[in-house]
């Protein structure tokens, strides 16, 4: 080969690279924390939004746990390596809100791509837990969830109990909890995931009672916790004594309970209304009733869990407006609608809601309507808007040491309450600066 017929040869190579090159589609990288049905539902959202256009390509990329996933974001943010989306759970909200300059809202993320937000869209308990004092929404909230109870029908049976009728106030569950256990018709009455989200941020709520101070830390950073006071100290020493015989059965600090009631291990489980994809796909013959409350205290409304997804800063205006498209192909009533009657997350939308009411979804499944009528049913007191700290994930792990102590018999619910409202108020002084 000459040099001229060289040089013209990879010349015409190169060009057909770059031409190759700017038809590529834009990848957005979409790091999260699904697993099992909802991993899936994550797999099949991004290959519906890939198919039905050619500019962009979601690329779903698993980071292991809620706060495993959170703290690979921050790595990589620091790192300048920061995937487009972050799926960030409940908790971590407080982590993304003082992280200035880190983070697009999402409002302004749909304004550049050419999309309006509008507030009044969406379920309100959720997008005001998503949004400044101002109404801005700086995330997207893709998996909103509330606790619910799931309760075994057949171990009901067995034990004597009303099978269409699930137990009401805490009172109750433990009552029915020592017959299933007594009787035999399950190794455990109860267990629950998330003891912090369930037994403490949704319980003050719920039983519209302080969580801390400065309205759970939405109206300021300087924050004490009162979940100290009696009628906490009064439910847990409850569920520890329940413990001693294995009518409580503790399953993990996240959703490892839910592997005890799937298998008929435990009869009763308090757990997100988002773990009802698992539930259906295990077979087990299950109810659904709403979070147990204490009578004349609640029941008031509950505050989402689950997660909502958070954008970075520092990103390409084309990698903004794929994102824009992709939360705007998330927000369609269709897929809403579809992603709640699957999964049991919440629809995020109104439209998606009545949607779903309207087609006698929740006629033919009752139970299903559970998590959004707990959440809509109040308007929010200071005690219910939700909880928001700068650091709630390490606060989570300071209470859940103290509860794993007192669930082993070395200390009473007192002491572990106390000690860990001291401990915790420590740290969030700590991460203030105080």
């Amino acid at each position: 080969m000459t040099r001229f017929t060289w040089t013209l040869a990879a010349t015409s190579a190169l060009s057909f690279f770059v031409a190759s090159n700017a038809f590529a589609a834009t990848e957005l990288a979409w790091w999260h924390a699904m697993t099992g049905a909802n991993n899936e539902a994550v797999e099949q959202l991004a290959k519906e939004f890939n198919e039905s256009q050619s500019e962009y390509k979601v690329v779903p990329v698993y980071k292991g746990s809620y706060p495993e996933a959170l703290n690979a974001g921050i790595a990589a943010f620091r790192a300048k390596q920061a995937p487009a989306i972050l799926q960030v759970f409940d908790a971590g909200s407080g982590v993304m809100l003082g992280a200035e300059g880190a983070m697009m809202p999402v409002a302004d993320v749909l304004q550049k791509g050419g999309y309006e937000f509008k507030k009044d869209d969406y379920l309100p308990g959720i997008v005001a837990y998503y949004s400044k004092p101002d109404g801005t929404m700086l995330s997207f909230p893709f998996n909103s969830s509330s606790p619910i109870l799931y309760y075994n029908k057949d171990a009901f049976q067995k034990a004597g109990l009303d099978a269409e009728n699930p137990p009401k106030t805490w009172p109750e569950v433990f009552e029915a909890a020592r017959k299933i256990k007594t009787s035999g018709a399950a190794n455990c009455g109860f267990t629950s995931t998330w003891l912090t989200w369930i037994q403490t941020e949704n319980f003050a709520a719920w039983n519209n009672v302080p969580y801390g101070t400065n309205e759970n830390g939405l109206a300021g950073l300087d924050v004490q916790l009162k979940i100290d006071d009696p009628l906490y100290i009064q439910h847990f020493q409850s569920i520890a004594d329940l413990s001693k015989d294995g009518t409580f059965r503790y399953g993990g600090r996240t959703s490892e309970a839910k592997q005890l009631f799937m298998s008929g291990e435990c009869a009763i489980l308090t757990e997100s209304s988002g773990g009802l994809g698992d539930i259906v796909k295990s077979g087990i013959n299950y109810g659904v009733g709403q979070l147990p409350y204490y009578e004349g205290h609640g029941p008031q409304n509950t505050i989402p869990g689950g997660a909502s997804l958070w954008v970075f800063a520092g990103k390409s205006d084309a990698e903004y407006k794929g994102i824009a498209e992709f939360f705007h192909f998330l927000s369609r009533t269709d897929i809403q609608v579809r992603l709640h009657e699957v999964s049991g997350y919440l629809p995020v939308t109104m439209a998606a809601y009545e949607e779903t009411k309207k087609s006698g979804f929740y006629d033919k499944n009752p139970g299903r309507e559970t998590p959004i009528q707990q959440m809509m049913g109040k308007a929010p007191t200071e005690n219910s808007k939700g909880v928001r700290l700068v650091n709630l994930p390490q606060v989570r792990d300071i209470l859940n040491e103290e509860f794993e102590a007192m669930l082993a018999g070395q200390k009473d619910a007192k002491a572990a309450l106390t000690e860990g409202v001291q401990k915790a108020n420590a740290a969030i002084a700590a991460a203030i600066g105080k």
